[in-house]
């Protein structure tokens, strides 16, 4: 699917969830909605601020920030705390499963594991309960020296 299809379907979904929930369809919104939707990887309020900036659109951080927790409502964005300090963000409306290996120097690596799945079947199946989202970090550091297995 292109990007250009993948913006019309989310900007549907966001213009729904306003709807129903009786909030403005302010262009700063979609605005805002179209910067994440057109970014890779994590971010953060900052970042995307900034980016906004940079492309000369008028929009203020607290309409960033109010912004995010209606696109995180309406399940168009994720949110993540991979460190004690800071929110980070990512589009979950197209992604798949997958789960974060942090590393000690910053990087998130993102990585999907078929086993990770069959764990939350059989959770769902043992248990009786219906799994609609979850959150899998790893933290980890270099190996001083990666030959060994220790």
């Amino acid at each position: 699917m292109k990007k250009n299809e993948q913006y019309n379907i989310v900007e549907k979904e966001l213009t729904r969830f306003l709807q129903s929930n009786k909030l403005r369809k302010t262009p700063e919104r979609y605005a805002i909605l179209k910067e994440i939707y057109c970014h890779h990887g994590h971010f953060n309020v900052e970042s995307l601020y900034d980016s906004m900036v940079s492309k000369k659109y008028r929009v203020s951080k607290a309409t960033v920030y109010n912004t995010i927790e209606i696109l995180i409502a309406c399940g168009l964005v994720r949110r993540h705390h991979f460190d004690e300090n800071q929110a980070y963000y990512e589009k979950s409306y197209f992604d798949s499963q997958h789960d974060h290996l942090i590393l000690d120097r910053g990087d998130v690596l993102e990585f999907c594991d078929p086993r990770i799945e069959l764990i939350k079947k059989d959770l769902e199946k043992n248990h009786g309960v219906e799994i609609y989202k979850h959150s899998l970090i790893f933290y980890a550091r270099k190996k001083e020296n990666p030959q060994t297995n220790e």
